[in-house]
């Protein structure tokens, strides 16, 4: 029943994730997008502390627990926000949510590396799915290979960094409270990604004058529900049921991801968008370990009605 609810609020924060993504594009294409990242998380990380003090988690870390709040922060908000943001600036919508669906692939490929998972056929199945998923997204409309840009690039750079901090999350969150550390590691990222905004976009702050109130309403919903809520929410998931469970429901993030592009933005999808889809959610399902799973368990059941 436990494990249940989980679940139940793993596909509500992949509804906020997925719709952030259109979210993302309105703002990182009104603003420069790392002086406006560094913003948007600066103010989820001030949410976060907030909710903690309330749920009485707030204190401060210790000698480790600051190491472990650097490496993830460099990673899940830093490296993960920068690629993000500067990848949506470029690429479309579209193209950043389908490619964002790698994520339950890439963390199962972590695993298998660092977790010592087991790698079989039908996994290697799915990474190949996958793989073929993204290369359908990412010369969606029948441009040819020359729709492959450098914000795709990013795009899938953001999604990996995030997946290795998930694994380093769930093998060292044993001992501090994941929802506070997501408070640290957004406060951390924001200043870090701050300090890169002032040597990358010399007028970024002078430009933050011109948004309007639309801009705006899509920054706190940004900031507060998918940033604030969404991260600290998942990152407390990732301590109960593990990061290739948790990564499982990301595949929703694309479905959601692409419903918004289309609703928000009135982006077109074209076949090759849907073929991109229907292979990344067939790879997920396979290279996760969730159909594996759901064969064992369906073998155990039999099993015991047969004796």
């Amino acid at each position: 029943m436990k494990n249940a609810r989980i679940y139940f609020t793993l596909v509500g924060i992949m509804l906020l994730w997925g719709f952030n993504v259109p979210l993302l594009k309105i703002i990182v294409g009104t603003f420069p997008p790392v002086t406006i990242t560094s913003l948007r998380i600066f103010t989820a990380s001030i949410c976060v502390f907030i909710m903690l003090y309330f749920l009485k988690l707030l204190r401060r870390p210790t000698l480790r627990e600051t190491g472990l709040i650097i490496g993830c922060g460099l990673l899940n908000v830093v490296a993960h926000h920068y690629f993000l943001s500067i990848g949506l600036s470029i690429t479309s919508s579209t193209n950043g949510g389908l490619i964002l669906g790698l994520g339950p692939i890439l963390v199962a490929i972590l695993s298998i590396i660092f977790l010592n998972k087991k790698l079989t056929v039908i996994r290697l199945t799915g990474f190949l799915l996958g793989l073929a998923g993204v290369s359908f997204t990412v010369i969606a409309g029948g441009k040819g290979i020359s729709a492959v840009n450098a914000g795709d690039v990013s795009i899938f750079f953001s999604i990996l960094t995030q997946a290795f901090s998930f694994v380093i999350i769930n093998k060292s969150c044993k001992n501090m409270d994941p929802r506070l550390l997501t408070g640290y590691m957004l406060f951390f990222g924001s200043i870090v990604l701050f300090v890169i905004s002032l040597f990358t976009e010399k007028d970024g702050l002078s430009s933050l004058a011109g948004g309007n109130p639309k801009v705006w309403t899509a920054f706190f919903l940004s900031a507060v529900f998918a940033t604030a809520i969404g991260h600290m929410t998942y990152n407390y998931a990732i301590g109960q049921v593990g990061a290739a469970e948790s990564a499982i429901f990301m595949n929703l993030n694309t479905l959601f991801a692409l419903a918004g592009s289309v609703l928000i933005l009135n982006e077109t999808v074209y076949p090759s968008h849907l073929l991109g889809l229907l292979l990344i959610i067939s790879g997920v399902i396979l290279g996760s370990g969730a159909y594996e799973d759901l064969r064992s368990r369906m073998r155990r059941k039999h099993s015991h009605s047969a004796q």
